[in-house]
């Protein structure tokens, strides 16, 4: 059953071209439709500037839409008054790409995991005070360290506290904006598997915004390739990563890094003039689609 559908979402910027020209208009998201299913971990890929977290953010109107809707359990999130779309928010989160600037740097952790609470007035302040605690827990964080500051923590835990203020409130679908991009390797590891862990254990259904393939090809159930504003392909991750169809998709596997020195790996190089930029999402196998 589907948790969340996305319906012909478009995002128009508009571009200033000049003093004397009328401003143009940059699609940065056009058309585009996905579903996301109870309890997945669906991946949003592409390359930077593809579009994939100006999705995330028009579907929960940090960014409004130009167009299109985003269901959420079968109601339309945005023809949501801002009373009623601050109530959805309760179940809808969202955790940022970069922990370093997602955090305010003059609140301590303890303000920051509470604010969720403090905004929708939810429990008394002793009672958000356990609760703030029993989220650091949660997200591997000690209690002890609550009174500390952002630049107190490593990257990987100002993450695990961008996480735990997205809990707060209990979500069942929380956006995962590219969460371990700004993160050395050796951290990354850590912080996903936190993020499956708590998967299991709240019932959470994720939106998986990255352009790390190795990662979406082991974590997400289903994924959808964006270029340009478009999705030109979507499928199950083992169907999708074992045959792609689009010549973008396949270009952007060709560039994943092979451990083996010795493995023989071709590169290939995306012709922007050989994409037909109109071809639409034809069923290539069960449940896979590409834009060819």
């Amino acid at each position: 059953m589907s948790l969340v559908e996305v319906e012909h979402l478009v995002k128009h910027f508009a571009r200033d071209t000049g003093l004397f020209r009328g401003g143009a208009r940059v699609a940065a998201v056009d058309d585009v439709s996905f579903s996301i299913d109870q309890g997945e971990t669906f991946g949003l890929v592409g390359e930077s500037g593809s579009g994939k977290t100006t999705t995330g953010r028009c579907m929960l109107r940090l960014i409004e839409p130009t167009s299109g809707a985003v269901r959420f359990r079968g109601e339309n999130v945005l023809e949501f008054s801002r009373s009623r779309l601050r109530r959805a928010r309760r179940d809808m989160q969202i955790v940022f790409q970069d922990p370093y600037s997602s955090l305010n740097p003059r609140m301590r952790a303890r303000k920051i995991v509470e604010e969720p609470l403090v905004i929708h007035e939810l429990g008394s302040r002793a009672e958000r005070r356990d609760r703030v605690a029993e989220l650091f827990r949660l997200v591997g964080l000690s209690p002890a360290h609550l009174d500390r500051f952002p630049h107190e923590f490593s990257g990987g835990q100002r993450q695990r506290i961008g996480l735990a203020r997205a809990l707060a409130l209990n979500p069942s679908f929380v956006i995962l904006d590219e969460p371990v991009s700004a993160l050395d390797v050796s951290i990354q590891a850590q912080v996903v598997n936190l993020l499956m862990d708590l998967q299991r254990q709240l019932t959470l259904t994720y939106l998986f915004i990255a352009h790390d393939l190795r990662l979406v090809e082991h974590i997400c159930t289903r994924v959808a390739v964006m270029y340009l504003g478009r999705i030109v392909e979507i499928g199950p991750a083992a169907s999708l990563f074992a045959a792609p169809q689009h010549p973008y998709t396949r270009a952007l596997l060709s560039a994943i890094p092979v451990p083996d020195p010795d493995a023989s790996r071709q590169r290939i190089v995306l012709d922007p003039a050989s994409i037909n930029r109109n071809a639409v999402l034809k069923e290539i196998a069960a449940g896979h689609f590409a834009a060819v």
